[in-house]
């Protein structure tokens, strides 16, 4: 069985592209529960101005890159998969397994984060149950600490507090929760997914809906906002160049976009459910840029409205640290808390109060905490698509899950090391949103020049200043918090080398996956060669370095072959050798006396030669493989064979026959000298 094998396996339930935007609105949706929080300490009054930003840069650069993406891609890869076909051999895997830790930060944060924001928001109810039960939590965890007086034992119960506990709790929820969709992205899952993110869209809509009515009401509050902005009162640290003018606005916006990265996240999420669409392959992709266009829709009013509302119905202090509404902006709106002074919460809405705000509550938390858990499926959909036909991973550590228990166990890691705090997390995880979308971008970029000279150099213009905007703003975030990069490298490094680990041990298993022939007249000497009753073996150099008819007469002198045994040369042209399986093609031209097989789509010589011999013992008499000695290092020839495809040619093969062929009778012989 081949690694796609093992992938295509997996069980797959396919559905209607709405009930699929239930899943990926999961990611996408879950969003407001606190990026209005972050619009506000970003930009202040500005907030609604900055969002603009973001949505203009979502409708005219995301939303098409990834309609592009969805065309191009093969089904559940996205822009990895252009790329690693628009760059080949190891340029293209190792950009791609680089990417791959990206996106490994990616779900680890959109877990982690979604999870300590859940928290903020069981925090903030006042419900006193539950919180009871919580501080008691807390304190139990306090009286523990004097039992030891080893340092780390300490500083873990140093963190060990009211927020941490919470989503320590939720985590295990949202673990759960995978229990459930396990096997994968499953109808009950789609169906439970739908059902939460169409109830939190309702009442999401009602809130900010309900807000917009009062402002429209009320139009003083919107011109005092206006006001405000134009006199360049904006209640945040100005830079030295900003301005009230319009043109001065319109800069920072764009300065502030990368302190609002994460009101684009979540269309990786929506790559990876491509496959969950029905339909054939030219129906998924409508149906997804469909899925896709109507998410940013709804989530450009829900953006703007929310930002709106907060901005002009909430104190500003309350969405700050320490404030009612950090964090959970609309939520505290929903409980009728954080308004400015002067507006009732029944004015706005006689439903705002402690039993809707409760409702609203509960229905976040789930959508977060079932966001985190989708996107460690899709991770588990995502990694071994590429990491299996790479020869980077162990089958067993698929078939068993292996990739997910490791995430759960980084997700709890990286909860205490944050202290479970959402402001702590946010850099690392825009940096891994933002470097996803530009490599989308790029690769929508390079895919579009390839395709046409001067019409594709004009076409792809846009999707190159897209990318340069989005990698402007993961380099302005990477410039204010650098240690960001460095969690992303982790998961890098920690990808690369246990892959690279993985691929040096699995490097001489068979990786065959049959033979094709060029012609009929080439399978039909194919079947002749199998039946000889002597076949000799000669592997050759390709490019014509060797005359045919020289090393003939050679071998016959120095092995003392009559002219009635036929010699099988054998020529092996590497193409990708980053590849792991193939399926080699042979051609094969008969003269008087021999033979001559020409192997071209193939990973590695040795593996081709093994291959032929072991096809020829399985018909016929075991053939002999006769080699001439290498002059080569025995390093300089492993690293060449695990890389090139080349190497110690004579040893790979004879360790290979001795691996995969137990039958002494039935082993083809390697003949050195």
């Amino acid at each position: 069985m081949t690694a796609e094998d093992s992938t295509a396996k997996t069980p797959t339930y396919q559905a209607s592209w709405p009930v699929v935007l239930g899943l990926v609105g999961l990611d996408y949706f879950s969003t407001l529960a606190y990026q209005p929080s972050i619009a506000s300490e970003a930009a202040g009054l500005l907030a609604p101005l900055a969002t603009a930003a973001v949505v203009l840069l979502t409708c005219l650069g995301a939303l098409p890159v990834y309609a592009y993406v969805a065309g191009r891609a093969n089904p559940g890869q996205g822009s990895f998969g252009m790329l690693e076909r628009l760059i080949p051999g190891w340029r293209g895997k190792v950009l791609v397994l680089i990417l791959l830790g990206f996106a490994a930060t990616n779900f680890v944060f959109t877990r982690t984060l979604s999870t300590a924001d859940a928290s903020v928001h069981v925090l903030g109810n006042s419900v006193p149950g539950w919180q009871r039960a919580l501080d008691d939590l807390a304190q139990a965890g306090q009286r523990l600490k004097p039992i030891s007086n080893n340092s780390v034992w300490h500083w873990f119960w140093e963190l060990w507090n009211r927020q941490l506990v919470t989503t320590i709790l939720l985590l295990i929820l949202s673990i759960l929760f995978w229990m459930v969709g396990g096997s994968g992205f499953t109808r009950r899952l789609m169906r439970v997914a739908g059902v939460f993110v169409a109830f939190y869209l309702l009442l999401t809509a009602i809130i900010i809906g309900s807000g917009m009515l009062y402002l429209a009401r009320h139009t003083p509050i919107i011109e005092q906002w206006w006001s405000a902005i134009q006199a360049g009162e904006w209640g945040i640290d100005k830079p030295l160049w900003a301005r009230s003018d319009p043109g001065s606005l319109i800069r920072m916006c764009l300065y502030l976009l990368p302190k609002m990265a994460l009101g684009l996240s979540g269309f990786e999420m929506s790559m990876a459910a491509v496959p969950l669409i029905r339909g054939e392959r030219r129906e998924q992709t409508i149906r997804t840029r469909k899925l896709m266009l109507t998410a940013v829709l709804i989530m450009s009013v829900l953006l703007l409205g929310s930002a709106l509302v907060t901005t002009l119905l909430m104190a500003p202090g309350s969405l700050l640290a320490g404030g009612r509404g950090h964090e959970r902006a609309i939520a505290a709106i929903a409980h009728g808390e954080a308004l400015t002074e002067g507006i009732e919460a029944s004015a706005v809405n006689p439903l705002f109060g402690p039993e809707f705000g409760t409702a609203y509550d509960i229905v976040t938390v789930l959508v977060l905490c079932l966001a985190g858990a989708s996107v460690t499926l899709g991770m588990r959909s995502l990694l071994p698509q590429f990491l299996l036909r790479y020869g980077m991973e162990l089958r067993w550590a698929y078939s068993i899950g292996f990739i997910f228990h490791v995430f759960t166990c980084i997700n709890l890691i990286v909860t205490i090391v944050f202290r479970a705090s959402v402001d702590s997390q946010r850099s690392a995880y825009a940096v891994s949103v933002l470097t996803l979308m530009t490599s989308a971008a790029f690769a929508s970029t390079l895919d579009i020049r390839r395709r046409g000279r001067l019409l594709g150099l004009v076409a792809a213009l846009p999707p190159a200043a897209i990318t340069a905007v989005l990698a402007a703003m993961t380099l302005g975030i990477v410039i204010y918090h650098p240690g960001c990069l460095l969690i992303a490298g982790l998961f890098i490094v920690a990808i690369i080398v246990t892959s690279l680990a993985s691929r040096w041990y699995r490097a001489r298993e068979f990786r065959f996956d049959g033979f094709e022939f060029a012609s009929d007249e080439c399978r039909n000497l194919w079947e002749e060669i199998q039946r000889l009753e002597c076949s000799i073996m000669v592997p050759i150099h390709p490019g014509g370095r060797v005359n045919p008819d020289d090393k003939e007469a050679s071998i016959r002198q120095i092995r003392r072959f009559d002219r009635e045994v036929p010699l099988i040369f054998v020529e092996v042209i590497v193409g990708d050798a980053s590849d792991f399986s193939h399926r080699p093609l042979i051609e094969i031209q008969k003269t008087p006396g021999r033979y001559m097989v020409r192997v071209t789509r193939c990973v590695s010589v040795a593996h081709v030669l093994f291959a032929i011999a072991h096809e020829f013992s399985k018909v016929g008499q075991p053939p002999e493989i006769h080699f001439g000695w290498s002059d080569q290092n025995a390093l300089a020839a492993n690293l060449k064979f695990l890389l090139f495809g080349e190497g110690n040619i004579p040893f790979l093969v004879n360790d290979l026959l001795r691996r995969h062929e137990p039958d002494h009778k039935k082993r083809p012989r390697v003949v050195i000298g």
